[in-house]
């Protein structure tokens, strides 16, 4: 998984698998979820990340209860 936020266009995207993108929808405005020939969700996008996302520049990971800043 690969997290990208690009503070010039202020989107935030979270990159699930390195495939390529059959179709994409907008849930609701700003939330557009990619999916791949199967079906399945390639990439999140979210726009206007700054005004959605706490702190867009920095990621909490957590993994099975262990907390791991990045």
């Amino acid at each position: 998984m690969k997290v990208i936020y690009d503070q010039e266009t202020d989107t935030l995207n979270l990159i699930l698998k390195d495939t390529a993108i059959k179709e994409s929808d907008e849930l609701k405005e700003g939330l557009i979820i990619d999916y791949d020939a199967e079906g399945k969700i390639v990439s999140i996008e979210l726009i206007d990340a700054s005004k959605n996302v706490s702190e867009p520049t920095g990621i909490l990971y957590e993994l099975k209860g262990t907390k791991t800043a990045v």
